[in-house]
């Protein structure tokens, strides 16, 4: 065997690709029109899709109390409720909550007065600089809405997945259970 095409057996033989027709590759969308419900709003926007729901609830919306932290999922800072759940907003596309409904931290006192959450947190020292308080008031809300008398495991649960650097987290735990107090009322 010499190398010469005439010469080759089968397994040497190059491989032929067989004609393929031309597929029309789309271009991927950049961005969509989507529409949902955001601290009881309806909003509809086109946004890219590659955009996280914090940055769009940040940016595109003016909803700045939603905090930005770690940008992994770990530190809870940018908790929202998405559908009544807690979500990280940092870990969610904006084109992901398409028709649900979203509730950002702007969403509890839209009066005057606090939220019995809030109240709680500045009445036991839950807070200090308040970077990451948004997370853990969205979180204990929705622990309040399914639980009126939660457990001390539950409370450390709920909590357990937000990182404060300023301050103890017995305030933050105490403010959780006051808040249920008043709840309850």
């Amino acid at each position: 065997m010499n190398g010469d095409p005439a010469h080759t057996t089968p397994a040497q033989a190059p491989a032929r690709v067989p004609a393929r027709r031309k597929r029309r590759l789309r271009e991927p969308q950049s961005a969509l029109t989507i529409r949902f419900t955001v601290n009881g709003e309806t909003v509809e926007r086109t946004v890219e899709v590659r955009k996280t729901l914090a940055d769009f609830l940040r940016e595109d919306l003016g909803l700045t109390g939603t905090h930005l932290g770690c940008e992994h999922g770990v530190c809870g800072a940018c908790t929202g409720l998405l559908n009544g759940e807690p979500v990280r907003s940092c870990l969610l596309f904006a084109v992901q909550a398409a028709g649900a409904g979203i509730e950002t931290v702007e969403s509890l006192a839209p009066g005057e007065g606090l939220h019995p959450v809030q109240a709680a947190f500045r009445e036991h020292h839950g807070l200090q600089c308040g970077f990451c308080t948004p997370g853990f008031l969205m979180s204990a809300v929705a622990l309040l809405r399914d639980h009126t008398v939660p457990t001390d495991e539950q409370i450390l649960e709920t909590l357990g997945g937000h990182l404060c650097r300023c301050t103890g987290y017995q305030g933050i735990v105490e403010a959780v259970r006051a808040a249920a107090r008043t709840w309850q009322r």
